[in-house]
């Protein structure tokens, strides 16, 4: 049984400001996350990830988190969260993440110049956050290895292309007259 496709199948939809959008538990933490459909989860993208030789996990916070946890666990490679906060340590790089949702700093810690990193994140969108921070990383020195997101909403624009990253997704979706539609249940990659 494919979990993640039916959740969404399921997934309750709302309207906030004329936008149409799912509720699930990987973008937005509810309803309640189910282990079984967050084990599917990690399988698939420890499956589908390029993960030789990667030396850090990095996620931006706060919905990448859990995912990102539960890879790190199955996989020993180390968790780098990508938070809204700033902390002033040593080596910290800010971006401005824009997204279709809203502009915000983030900061990066602990990735350095050489480090090959796997960037993992929840939802793919407009794919300002990533974009951002493939950006920032490549500032940094760091190698990006591999992109991957769970959930795709295929909307048309997607900046992270134009950064010259592919995402691999595990499956892409749209909202369709107030449902979710899968338009591609293997997703990218």
């Amino acid at each position: 049984m494919d979990q993640l496709k039916n959740s969404l199948l399921e997934a309750p939809i709302i309207e906030k400001d004329g936008y149409h959008y799912f509720v699930h538990p990987i973008s937005d933490g509810v309803p309640m996350l189910r282990p079984e459909l967050l084990r599917e989860i990690v399988i698939k993208i420890i499956r589908k990830a390029e993960l030789d030789d990667i030396d850090k996990i990095v996620t931006p916070a706060a919905m990448g988190i859990h995912i990102s946890t539960a890879v790190s666990l199955m996989t020993d490679i180390p968790l780098v969260v990508v938070r809204k906060r700033k902390y002033g340590l040593d080596g910290e790089v800010s971006l401005s993440q824009v997204t279709g949702y809203s502009e915000n700093e983030m900061y990066v810690n602990d990735v350095y110049e050489g480090d090959r990193v796997l960037v993992l994140d929840d939802v793919l969108s407009t794919g300002g956050t990533l974009a951002a921070l493939t950006g920032a990383l490549e500032d940094i020195g760091a190698d990006i290895c591999d992109v991957v997101s769970v959930i795709k909403k295929d909307n048309g624009t997607n900046e992270l292309d134009e950064a010259g990253y592919d995402a691999k997704t595990l499956i892409n979706v749209k909202v369709v007259d107030g449902e979710v539609v899968i338009t591609d249940e293997h997703g990218d990659g």
